[in-house]
């Protein structure tokens, strides 16, 4: 899958698409945007967010688990030269403490959990 970013109508908007998907990035006006949508950073956390929802529903539905919701909240910025995502987790429903613990686990397991724990390579080209 393909994401590119164009040009949106903000003074520093742009507008992603992700295949028939669109989005619109942007920066506060403190910076020179128009918070016409969140900026790149609150994107990735996105990310993490969505991909350890569904990863821990998808998992609980599997196990035949009684999670009526997981409620997942990233708070995230530079802290001591690094970073950080902290992701905090609720879960709702009647489940015992082994399975809220293996939930848990399995939050770690998540496709961008994983991508952003690893080894990452970003090559850039540029066209004419």
């Amino acid at each position: 899958m393909q994401v590119t970013a164009t040009r949106g109508s903000g003074k520093l908007q742009y507008r992603l698409d992700i295949g028939r998907h669109q989005l619109l990035t942007d920066v506060p006006a403190a910076i020179g945007g128009e918070d016409s949508g969140p900026e790149p950073h609150d994107l990735l956390a996105a990310s993490l967010a969505a991909c350890t929802a569904l990863t821990v529903t998808l998992y609980a539905r599997r196990k035949g688990m009684a999670l009526d919701d997981v409620r997942v909240a990233i708070d995230h910025g530079q802290q001591d030269g690094a970073y950080v995502l902290r992701r905090h987790l609720t879960f709702v429903g009647q489940l015992s403490d082994a399975e809220r613990a293996r939930l848990l686990d399995i939050a770690n397991q998540c496709p961008v959990h994983k991508t952003l724990s690893g080894a990452i390579r970003i090559q850039t080209e540029a066209g004419a």
